[in-house]
């Protein structure tokens, strides 16, 4: 069985989808490797370190994908870069599907199979192949790092012979996996955190953390989570209640993270431009849902502005920043999925169709697209 490594043609993803230590577990699965030059190096990856762990370097990714059984990427790859890929190889990556309708088409024309990892069930078998889950966690450490390098002020409570230097004050919008290590973090540099979230699960977590809750917990709040873990869309009336407690909060806050997204929607509104000139000048506001539209109202995705003398910080692709380690949980993620695409008796491709994993994460089959309800 040969597994192929794609590079990213996009130069703002800096990620790679195998790393020398998952090579070297792939090879002990009974595979081949094929490894696009300098796919990892964005990544602190060498060439070298990959052809030490015993994978083959390909000039490019036609030579690599050739015979292919798995082709693995970070971000959804095009019919240009699967020119020559056998039919029915597996292709797994993230494929973000939703709106993308031409271009999972296109991945049924090139005849392979797509799986995007993306829509991995979160069940608990599925845990070790989580890629929103291992990504979301550097994001929300990331988020906190980030903002805290634009506010003109320590995050700690100092006290110098000249004076006590107060603790700022951060707030946590949506408590998911990156809320809660945007929560930890802040903690861990001394800030006074708060949170918020949907979910009436997330309370108890908020606290645990050592953080306070911030929500208006009536009935409706008591039902606003899906069987799968996310947050439902609330009623309009439940987000003008929520809106009006948490925009008393946000005058008095120095950093808001935001990290509210929505499986195949954009991100809901959190933080409205009056809510935003509310805040003291100086404060900043982290939008982590900018790549779905963002959180705030003021977002401009992919940019940096100053609103009333707030910081509005809207980056895409925050899990590049640090893309050595989010390289690593992700190739980690892929090896987990793909070992159960592979047969332990006969070490080749064997997909079985019957599987919740697949039937989750499968977008094409047999040169078309899989309807998905």
């Amino acid at each position: 069985m040969r597994i192929a490594v794609l590079a990213e043609t996009d130069r703002s993803e800096p990620r790679v989808a195998a790393t020398p230590e998952t090579i070297k577990k792939f090879i002990g699965l009974g595979a081949e490797i094929a490894l696009q030059a300098g796919a990892g190096a964005a990544s602190g990856f060498a060439d070298g370190d990959y052809a030490a762990a015993g994978a083959s370097i390909a000039a490019n990714a036609r030579e690599a994908v050739a015979g292919a059984d798995v082709i693995l990427r970070v971000r959804r790859p095009s019919l240009t870069d699967l020119a020559g890929a056998k039919p029915g190889a597996a292709v797994v990556a993230i494929m973000d599907p939703y709106g993308a309708e031409k271009a999972i088409a296109d991945l049924a024309k090139a005849n392979v199979t797509a799986f995007a990892m993306e829509l991995m069930p979160r069940i608990t078998r599925a845990q070790v192949m989580d890629v929103l889950s291992s990504q979301a966690n550097i994001n929300g450490y990331r988020a906190v790092l980030d903002a805290a390098s634009e506010y003109g002020r320590v995050l700690p409570m100092m006290m110098t012979p000249a004076g006590t230097v107060p603790a700022a004050r951060v707030f946590i919008m949506g408590v998911g996996v990156a809320g809660l290590q945007a929560i930890a973090t802040a903690r861990r540099l001394g800030a006074i955190v708060t949170a918020t979230d949907v979910r009436p699960a997330t309370k108890e977590q908020v606290e645990s953390l050592g953080a306070k809750f911030i929500a208006v917990e009536n009935e409706e709040f008591k039902q606003a989570e899906t069987s799968g873990g996310y947050a439902k869309e609330m009623s309009k009336e439940y987000q003008a209640a929520q809106a009006e407690l948490v925009g008393a909060h946000i005058a008095k806050q120095d950093i808001v993270i935001t990290t509210a997204l929505i499986p195949g929607r954009p991100a809901p509104k959190l933080v409205s431009a009056a809510q935003v000139r509310s805040m003291r000048p100086g404060s900043v506001i982290y939008d982590l849902a900018a790549e779905r539209g963002g959180n705030c109202e003021l977002s401009r995705p992919g940019e940096t502005i100053v609103e009333s003398g707030v910081k509005i910080m809207a980056p895409l692709n925050i899990a590049g920043r640090t893309a050595s380690t989010t390289s690593s949980l992700y190739a980690k993620n892929l090896l987990a999925f793909v070992e159960t695409l592979i047969s332990k008796e006969t070490k080749q491709l064997a997909i079985n169709w019957d599987d919740e994993l697949v039937k989750a994460t499968a977008l094409t089959r047999d040169g078309a697209a899989i309807a998905r309800g």
